[in-house]
């Protein structure tokens, strides 16, 4: 039986293996006779190094060779990935051209990208205002870190006039997709009662949903929560336990709260 599994799993093995080097073969063969969404999609394979060497040069070749025939996505990916003749990355400025010709065709991701310099001055003149422009236009489109960034820009009022109500809604509308930062950013509303009725409950139900997709903030902020007894019953054990998966992840924070916790 054992010989019979075996001799099965190699040949399923076998199989995908000769699918992804047709799937490369074709992919380079549009590639080469010029059709940009291939020539995208082989980028992507060099930078993951998915059934190819992985090669930033090569990914650049194949992005910028696709974008200069104005495919959307190639243009974000030459911003995003590309680097120049010596391996070192593109200044900033090039970086936003690139950005900028995706976000002009409502590409979204490359819209929140450009949103982000805008909002940190990289390579361009920092602009709070600018910044929102371009966060709610990939925000419209439903992109999730957009909506976030939309939301924070509202909770501080950068670039916008100062609203918890408007920060509330676009939290939630990212939070329901399942971006974690989103919904401890709801959790966080809800706890305060920032543009939300106040509800600890509701503050719980959000940060679990994060914390159980093994994301560190949302761990650390549940062990909090145990550990003081908000919105739950007060329990050290899952408090700690919180507290270690997010510190494991690299999350500091988490110490002071195992040291807190553990200390007699």
């Amino acid at each position: 039986m054992k010989n019979i599994l075996l001799t099965l799993f190699l040949g399923i093995t076998t199989a995908a293996c000769f699918a992804q080097e047709k799937d490369i073969f074709e992919s380079r063969k549009l590639a080469e006779q010029g059709d940009a969404e291939a020539q995208c999609e082989l980028g992507l394979l060099y930078v993951k190094g998915d059934g190819v060497q992985q090669s930033y040069e090569e990914a650049t070749k194949w992005f910028i060779m696709s974008a200069e025939q104005g495919f959307a996505p190639a243009q974000y990916y030459v911003g995003l990935y590309a680097e120049n003749d010596d391996g070192s990355p593109l200044p900033a400025e090039e970086e936003v051209k690139w950005f900028r010709m995706a976000a002009e065709q409502e590409y979204a991701p490359a819209q929140y990208f450009l949103g982000v310099y805008y909002a940190n001055g990289d390579g361009v003149q920092q602009s709070y205002e600018e910044a929102v422009k371009w966060y709610r236009l990939a925000a419209e489109q439903e992109y999730a870190p957009a909506q976030r960034e939309l939301g924070i820009c509202y909770a501080v009022g950068n670039g916008i006039e100062q609203s918890y109500n408007e920060a509330a809604k676009w939290f939630r509308m990212a939070a329901e997709q399942g971006y974690a930062d989103a919904m401890c950013d709801l959790s966080i509303c809800y706890g305060q009662g920032n543009g939300v009725k106040q509800s600890h409950k509701e503050a719980v139900k959000w940060i679990r949903m994060a914390a159980e997709q093994d994301f560190p903030r949302a761990q650390y902020i549940l062990g909090l929560m145990y550990n003081e007894g908000i919105g739950v019953k007060r329990n050290k054990k899952e408090a700690l336990n919180w507290a270690t998966k997010a510190y494991d992840q690299g999350y500091e924070d988490a110490y002071d709260l195992i040291k807190g916790i553990t200390r007699k």
